[in-house]
């Protein structure tokens, strides 16, 4: 078993979007841990960086600033101090699971191993992992043991990072991480902002955390700081169309989905490929077939490829029908080399990017369980029609579906792709 450290023993680590981030108890030793320190080498915004050359933030940043602000959120709403270490704890280490580039290889993850990122996170915090990657005679204390010699329960914490099942305590800590404005998004928003130069992220968090209030284990907010909380809406819209759902940076993560899923020996070989950092990634895929080494050389030379094509909605049975190709990657792959084909490209010339399908589905149904305080009365105004419900409901993706092309087959995939029946053929 690890060895607690003093209880007076404390970091103070400078911050350039909360200033001062203060890091006590368990969280001391934990940042120490390999699996986190890999963090260092994860893009927080994955190939935003070609589009904001700013963004070379990472997932580590991120996590400190998760810590932080739901160790806040937990002492602004009057809570236990095991039950702030145990939220802060989990703002922490709720990124372990983050394959490189971050979100960009999240349904290839699922695809080749089942699962996504939160449960690899869940499985670092339980010690599953560990005991699968780190041999014995170089591991040392354990993500589990360093949070269990803190007197935390790491399980707890676990279904904290990822709740499924619910937690055993009191909803109100799972909600400080996972609800419409949590401790992940007050701190992504600000910080992606201020790395991408993009002013629209730049909320009022001070105003959130004086104001956060719990009810029957609900994470509301007084009615003083309903303006806040209209200001967390509208940047939250406005980052996603205009950075995270960014035309072009979409165009390269399609592209390194496609070095991933076209390497060889796909999908047995690419398992481990999720343990790695963004360096790591690029320089095996440089080694795994000449079709990955193009996409990484083009990737890292910012040769993208280019939007010929574009669905805005979809609707009833071709909306059906894009979404089954969605649920199968091999059909949809195969799909989109057929197109290639048909403009006489070589497999992979041609991508589609399908992730605006699920971003339309309900994107504004977590705004409608938004409490506002009205004296003793929780009120949920954004499940009411007004412009901020319509503004929560406007999808963050403008395309539902979207097609890109090799720059040199763009003149030919447009001129195809003119007749939109022929897309599903």
């Amino acid at each position: 078993m690890a060895r607690a450290p003093a209880r007076d023993s404390r970091k103070s680590i400078f911050d350039p979007v909360h200033g001062v981030v203060v890091v006590t108890g368990a969280a001391l030793p934990l940042i120490g841990h390999p699996a986190f320190q890999r963090l260092w080498g994860i893009r927080q915004t994955g190939f935003a960086h070609l589009v904001f050359p700013g963004a070379n933030h990472t997932r580590l940043e991120h996590s400190l600033g998760v810590y932080w602000v739901a160790r806040n959120m937990a002492e602004s709403l009057g809570l236990a101090d095991e039950g702030v270490q145990a939220v802060a704890v989990g703002g922490l280490l709720h990124d372990l699971g983050h394959g490189p580039f971050s979100h960009t290889l999240d349904p290839t993850m699922r695809e080749v191993l089942g699962y996504g990122h939160e449960a690899i996170s869940r499985s670092w915090i339980t010690g599953a992992r560990e005991a699968e990657l780190r041999p014995p005679r170089e591991a040392g204390p354990t993500i589990p043991e360093l949070i269990e010699s803190n007197g935390l329960d790491a399980r707890e914490v676990a279904s904290l990072v990822d709740p499924n099942p619910p937690p055993r305590r009191a909803a109100v800590l799972s909600a400080i991480l996972h609800s419409a404005i949590d401790a992940d998004r007050i701190d992504y928003l600000q910080r992606d902002a201020h790395y991408t130069g993009v002013a629209h992220g730049a909320i009022d968090s001070v105003r959130l955390l004086d104001t956060v209030r719990e009810r029957d284990g609900q994470v509301v907010f007084a009615e003083k700081g309903r303006s806040a909380v209209e200001g967390f809406l509208v940047g939250r819209a406005l980052m996603y169309s205009s950075v995270y759902y960014h035309k072009t940076v979409r165009s390269a993560e399609v592209m390194a989905q496609s070095a991933v899923e076209r390497s060889p020996g796909y999908p047995d070989s690419a398992r481990r490929l999720f343990e790695a950092t963004d360096g790591e990634l690029l320089a095996r895929l440089s080694e795994a077939g000449e079709s990955s080494a193009r996409r990484v050389r083009a990737l890292m030379e910012r040769r993208l490829f280019k939007r010929v094509f574009g669905l805005p909605t979809v609707e009833g049975s071709e909306r059906r029908r894009w979404l089954a190709l969605l649920r199968r990657p091999a059909a949809r792959r195969a799909l989109e080399d057929r197109l290639a084909e048909r403009i006489g490209g070589s497999p992979g010339s041609v991508l589609f990017d399908l992730a605006g399908l699920t971003a339309r589905e309900t994107p504004g149904s977590e705004w409608a369980k938004v409490g506002v305080l009205e004296g003793e009365r929780v009120a949920h105004p954004f499940a009411k029609a007004s412009p901020w419900t319509e503004l929560a409901h406007r999808p963050p993706a403008l395309w539902a579906v979207s097609v890109y092309a090799d720059p040199a087959y763009r003149v030919e995939a447009e001129r195809y792709l003119r007749r939109r029946a022929e897309l599903l053929e």
